[in-house]
Protein backbone atom coordinates (compact mmCIF):
# COMPACT_ATOMS: atom_id res chain seq x y z
CA UNK A 1 0.00 0.00 0.00
CA UNK A 2 3.14 2.10 0.76
CA UNK A 3 4.15 1.98 -2.88
CA UNK A 4 0.92 2.49 -4.08
CA UNK A 5 0.37 5.67 -2.26
CA UNK A 6 3.93 6.77 -3.11
CA UNK A 7 2.85 6.28 -6.64
CA UNK A 8 -0.83 8.47 -6.76
CA UNK A 9 0.91 11.20 -4.54
CA UNK A 10 4.30 11.45 -7.37
CA UNK A 11 1.38 11.58 -10.07
CA UNK A 12 -0.47 13.85 -8.26
CA UNK A 13 2.27 16.40 -8.01
CA UNK A 14 3.60 15.61 -11.69
CA UNK A 15 -0.10 16.63 -13.07
CA UNK A 16 -0.59 19.84 -11.24
CA UNK A 17 3.37 20.47 -12.41
CA UNK A 18 2.23 22.57 -15.49
CA UNK A 19 5.80 21.75 -17.46
CA UNK A 20 5.34 17.71 -16.33
CA UNK A 21 1.47 17.87 -17.37
CA UNK A 22 2.61 19.02 -20.88
CA UNK A 23 5.21 16.28 -21.60
CA UNK A 24 2.65 13.70 -20.26
CA UNK A 25 -0.45 15.23 -22.86
CA UNK A 26 2.64 15.09 -25.80
CA UNK A 27 3.49 11.55 -25.04
CA UNK A 28 3.81 9.03 -27.81
CA UNK A 29 1.04 6.54 -27.87
CA UNK A 30 4.22 3.54 -27.74
CA UNK A 31 5.27 5.68 -24.75
CA UNK A 32 1.90 4.72 -22.97
CA UNK A 33 1.80 1.66 -23.96
CA UNK A 34 5.62 0.54 -22.51
CA UNK A 35 4.88 2.63 -19.80
CA UNK A 36 1.36 0.77 -18.51
CA UNK A 37 2.41 -2.40 -19.76
CA UNK A 38 6.07 -2.28 -17.75
CA UNK A 39 4.27 -1.10 -14.18
CA UNK A 40 1.38 -3.81 -14.74
CA UNK A 41 4.15 -6.42 -15.05
CA UNK A 42 6.91 -4.95 -12.61
CA UNK A 43 4.25 -4.09 -10.29
CA UNK A 44 1.50 -6.50 -10.24
CA UNK A 45 3.04 -9.97 -12.43
CA UNK A 46 6.44 -9.94 -11.07
CA UNK A 47 5.15 -9.61 -7.20
CA UNK A 48 2.84 -12.38 -7.77
CA UNK A 49 5.33 -14.27 -9.22
CA UNK A 50 7.77 -13.35 -6.46
CA UNK A 51 4.84 -14.66 -4.20
CA UNK A 52 4.19 -17.79 -5.55
CA UNK A 53 6.25 -19.87 -7.93
CA UNK A 54 9.66 -18.37 -6.61
CA UNK A 55 9.00 -18.84 -2.88
CA UNK A 56 7.87 -22.24 -3.42
CA UNK A 57 10.77 -22.72 -5.54
CA UNK A 58 13.17 -21.91 -2.06
CA UNK A 59 10.38 -24.63 -0.29
CA UNK A 60 11.24 -27.26 -2.15
CA UNK A 61 15.00 -26.52 -3.01
CA UNK A 62 15.56 -25.33 1.25
CA UNK A 63 14.83 -27.26 4.76
CA UNK A 64 11.83 -26.54 6.34
CA UNK A 65 13.34 -25.52 9.26
CA UNK A 66 15.13 -22.63 7.79
CA UNK A 67 13.50 -19.65 10.36
CA UNK A 68 16.37 -17.05 11.22
CA UNK A 69 15.91 -14.95 14.08
CA UNK A 70 17.13 -11.25 12.64
CA UNK A 71 16.56 -8.37 14.95
CA UNK A 72 14.01 -6.05 12.88
CA UNK A 73 16.85 -3.48 12.32
CA UNK A 74 19.40 -6.34 10.66
CA UNK A 75 16.12 -7.32 8.57
CA UNK A 76 15.55 -4.00 7.44
CA UNK A 77 19.36 -3.18 6.77
CA UNK A 78 19.47 -6.66 5.04
CA UNK A 79 17.06 -5.75 2.23
CA UNK A 80 17.80 -1.63 2.04
CA UNK A 81 21.09 -1.88 1.97
CA UNK A 82 22.93 -5.48 1.20
CA UNK A 83 20.53 -5.79 -1.64
CA UNK A 84 21.08 -2.51 -2.69
CA UNK A 85 24.72 -3.31 -3.34
CA UNK A 86 23.58 -6.54 -5.12
CA UNK A 87 21.71 -4.19 -7.30
CA UNK A 88 24.65 -1.60 -8.05
CA UNK A 89 26.39 -4.41 -9.50
CA UNK A 90 22.97 -5.72 -11.09
CA UNK A 91 22.83 -2.50 -12.37
CA UNK A 92 26.14 -2.06 -13.89
CA UNK A 93 25.97 -5.71 -15.64
CA UNK A 94 23.27 -4.40 -17.70
CA UNK A 95 25.21 -1.89 -19.01
CA UNK A 96 27.93 -4.29 -20.19
CA UNK A 97 28.34 -5.09 -23.44
CA UNK A 98 26.82 -8.17 -23.09
CA UNK A 99 23.27 -7.71 -21.60
CA UNK A 100 23.27 -4.30 -23.06
CA UNK A 101 20.42 -4.94 -25.29
CA UNK A 102 17.83 -6.42 -22.73
CA UNK A 103 18.05 -3.16 -20.88
CA UNK A 104 18.55 -0.53 -23.31
CA UNK A 105 14.95 -0.12 -23.76
CA UNK A 106 14.47 1.68 -19.68
CA UNK A 107 16.71 4.59 -21.60
CA UNK A 108 14.75 5.28 -24.06
CA UNK A 109 12.42 7.52 -21.93
CA UNK A 110 13.06 10.80 -23.26
CA UNK A 111 11.54 12.29 -20.06
CA UNK A 112 12.12 11.68 -16.11
CA UNK A 113 8.84 10.63 -15.34
CA UNK A 114 7.30 8.15 -13.21
CA UNK A 115 5.31 6.20 -15.63
CA UNK A 116 8.65 4.98 -17.24
CA UNK A 117 9.89 3.75 -13.92
CA UNK A 118 9.38 0.18 -14.75
CA UNK A 119 9.94 0.49 -18.86
CA UNK A 120 11.99 -2.38 -20.13
CA UNK A 121 11.54 -5.20 -22.04
CA UNK A 122 9.59 -7.89 -20.06
CA UNK A 123 11.65 -10.77 -19.34
CA UNK A 124 14.07 -8.41 -18.30
CA UNK A 125 12.88 -8.57 -15.09
CA UNK A 126 14.18 -11.95 -14.71
CA UNK A 127 17.74 -10.93 -14.49
CA UNK A 128 16.96 -8.52 -11.82
CA UNK A 129 18.36 -9.90 -8.72
CA UNK A 130 14.65 -8.51 -7.03
CA UNK A 131 12.97 -11.34 -8.18
CA UNK A 132 15.17 -13.97 -6.89
CA UNK A 133 16.72 -12.80 -3.72
CA UNK A 134 13.48 -10.76 -1.49
CA UNK A 135 11.50 -14.20 -2.01
CA UNK A 136 14.27 -15.98 -0.74
CA UNK A 137 15.22 -13.75 2.60
CA UNK A 138 11.28 -14.13 3.24
CA UNK A 139 11.34 -17.59 3.27
CA UNK A 140 14.15 -17.59 5.27
CA UNK A 141 13.81 -15.12 7.91
CA UNK A 142 11.54 -16.00 11.01
CA UNK A 143 10.04 -12.51 11.28
CA UNK A 144 10.50 -10.81 7.53
CA UNK A 145 8.09 -7.62 8.66
CA UNK A 146 11.31 -5.52 8.57
CA UNK A 147 12.62 -7.17 5.59
CA UNK A 148 9.59 -6.18 3.66
CA UNK A 149 9.49 -2.53 4.41
CA UNK A 150 12.67 -1.59 3.26
CA UNK A 151 11.48 -3.37 -0.50
CA UNK A 152 8.49 -1.08 0.15
CA UNK A 153 10.77 1.69 0.83
CA UNK A 154 13.17 0.96 -1.97
CA UNK A 155 10.46 0.47 -4.14
CA UNK A 156 8.79 3.88 -3.31
CA UNK A 157 12.21 4.96 -3.97
CA UNK A 158 12.90 3.78 -7.34
CA UNK A 159 9.69 6.22 -8.22
CA UNK A 160 10.63 8.86 -6.67
CA UNK A 161 14.21 8.61 -8.29
CA UNK A 162 12.22 8.33 -11.84
CA UNK A 163 10.33 11.79 -11.25
CA UNK A 164 10.88 15.51 -11.51
CA UNK A 165 9.59 16.05 -8.06
CA UNK A 166 12.76 17.16 -6.35
CA UNK A 167 14.41 19.11 -3.51
CA UNK A 168 15.43 22.38 -4.77
CA UNK A 169 19.75 22.14 -4.63
CA UNK A 170 19.52 25.20 -1.66
CA UNK A 171 17.53 24.16 0.22
CA UNK A 172 18.18 21.98 3.47
CA UNK A 173 16.47 19.13 2.61
CA UNK A 174 18.56 18.77 -0.70
CA UNK A 175 21.57 19.14 1.52
CA UNK A 176 20.65 16.62 4.27
CA UNK A 177 19.33 13.54 1.39
CA UNK A 178 21.95 14.28 -1.17
CA UNK A 179 24.28 13.11 1.60
CA UNK A 180 23.15 9.65 1.14
CA UNK A 181 20.80 8.77 -1.40
CA UNK A 182 20.22 8.42 -5.00
CA UNK A 183 18.10 11.63 -5.90
CA UNK A 184 16.15 12.61 -8.88
CA UNK A 185 18.84 14.93 -10.18
CA UNK A 186 21.60 12.20 -10.22
CA UNK A 187 19.46 9.68 -11.86
CA UNK A 188 18.37 11.85 -14.61
CA UNK A 189 22.16 12.23 -15.68
CA UNK A 190 22.50 8.34 -15.48
CA UNK A 191 19.08 8.61 -18.31
CA UNK A 192 21.42 11.22 -20.05
CA UNK A 193 21.62 10.96 -23.72
CA UNK A 194 25.29 11.53 -24.23
CA UNK A 195 27.15 8.70 -23.91
CA UNK A 196 27.32 8.63 -19.96
CA UNK A 197 28.16 5.93 -17.71
CA UNK A 198 27.30 5.93 -13.72
CA UNK A 199 24.91 6.96 -10.99
CA UNK A 200 24.33 3.17 -11.35
CA UNK A 201 23.00 3.01 -7.35
CA UNK A 202 19.68 2.51 -6.18
CA UNK A 203 19.19 3.44 -3.23
CA UNK A 204 22.79 4.52 -1.79
CA UNK A 205 24.81 6.66 -3.16
CA UNK A 206 27.18 5.00 -1.33
CA UNK A 207 28.32 2.51 -3.74
CA UNK A 208 29.00 4.49 -6.39
CA UNK A 209 31.25 6.84 -4.46
CA UNK A 210 32.89 3.43 -3.66
CA UNK A 211 33.50 2.51 -7.33
CA UNK A 212 34.28 5.85 -8.84
CA UNK A 213 30.78 5.84 -10.91
CA UNK A 214 29.57 9.10 -9.33
CA UNK A 215 28.65 11.91 -10.68
CA UNK A 216 27.46 15.34 -9.40
CA UNK A 217 25.73 18.13 -11.58
CA UNK A 218 23.14 20.26 -10.11
CA UNK A 219 22.18 21.14 -13.79
CA UNK A 220 19.56 18.72 -15.62
CA UNK A 221 21.22 17.12 -18.35
CA UNK A 222 20.61 19.16 -21.82
CA UNK A 223 18.90 15.43 -23.12
CA UNK A 224 17.55 12.47 -22.02
CA UNK A 225 16.77 8.91 -23.82
CA UNK A 226 18.57 7.38 -26.38
CA UNK A 227 17.52 6.63 -29.60
CA UNK A 228 16.11 3.13 -31.52
CA UNK A 229 14.68 1.20 -34.01
CA UNK A 230 13.08 -0.74 -32.61
CA UNK A 231 9.72 -1.33 -33.31
CA UNK A 232 7.36 -1.70 -30.13
CA UNK A 233 7.11 -5.16 -30.26
CA UNK A 234 10.58 -5.52 -30.81
CA UNK A 235 11.33 -3.17 -26.90
CA UNK A 236 8.31 -5.27 -25.29
CA UNK A 237 10.00 -8.51 -26.43
CA UNK A 238 12.95 -9.14 -28.44
CA UNK A 239 15.38 -6.13 -28.69
CA UNK A 240 18.12 -7.15 -30.05
CA UNK A 241 17.90 -5.21 -33.34
CA UNK A 242 21.59 -2.73 -32.82
CA UNK A 243 20.11 0.91 -32.13
CA UNK A 244 21.05 3.60 -34.32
Amino acid sequence: MGVFAAFVILMTLTATNGRSLTALRCRKFEDWVLDVVGLFFQGILIPILQGTVVYQLYHYLLPSDRALFVPPVAAFFLSFVVVDYLYYWNHRLLHSRWLWNLHLVHHTSTEMNVLSTSRNTLWTSFLIIYLWVHPLFIYLLQDPTWYIAGISLSSALDLWRHSTTTPKPNSALYRWLSIFLILPQDHAWHHASENFSGNYGANLKLWDLMHATYYKCNKAPKSLGIKTNLSLTQKLFFPFTKPN
